[in-house]
């Protein structure tokens, strides 16, 4: 297994900034975080009701969950809980909702504000255990600045 490369998160996050001021402050958002060398898939999603819906993404194919009702597979686990989850491998959670042969590992971070999940930044990984707590970290304050445009989104 190759090692991971070295990330400037901090710098990833400088860009997510300048992207949240653009035209298209998701689609910029997803773009940066596509980015990472070991984020194979990157999607945000929105919380509609009791149901999950797809947004902006990059990855090299569409997932065919476009929608997950609340409470189901990791991101619905994540957005009932407000809580990160972390999967160091997929193949051992029966949870997962398997989208491409490829994926070890993933990460769900829910977007919050005022107490209330809105959505979530979804990622997946071809590499097992790909997410640190520095990604969580990285995630966690990403997730933060995108509450308020979720939340402008309703």
């Amino acid at each position: 297994m190759s090692e991971r490369v070295k990330v400037d998160y901090r710098g990833l996050l400088q860009e997510i900034q300048e992207a949240l001021v653009g035209e298209e402050p998701l689609e910029g958002t997803v773009e940066v975080l596509a980015e990472v060398p070991h984020y194979t898939w990157v999607g945000i999603y929105f919380l509609r009701g009791e149901e999950l819906v797809l947004g902006p993404w990059r990855g090299p194919a569409p997932t065919q969950h476009v929608r997950i009702p609340l409470g189901v597979g990791i991101c619905g686990a994540a957005a009932r809980s407000g809580k990160t989850e972390i999967v160091d491998d997929v193949t051992s959670d029966p949870r997962y909702l398997a989208c491409f042969p490829s994926t070890r590992a993933e990460i769900v971070v829910p977007i919050v504000a005022e107490g209330r999940v809105l959505g979530e930044i979804d990622i997946d990984s071809d590499l097992p255990a790909a997410f640190t707590e520095e990604d969580r970290k990285f995630l966690e304050e990403v997730a933060r600045l995108l509450a308020p445009r979720l939340k402008e989104a309703g």
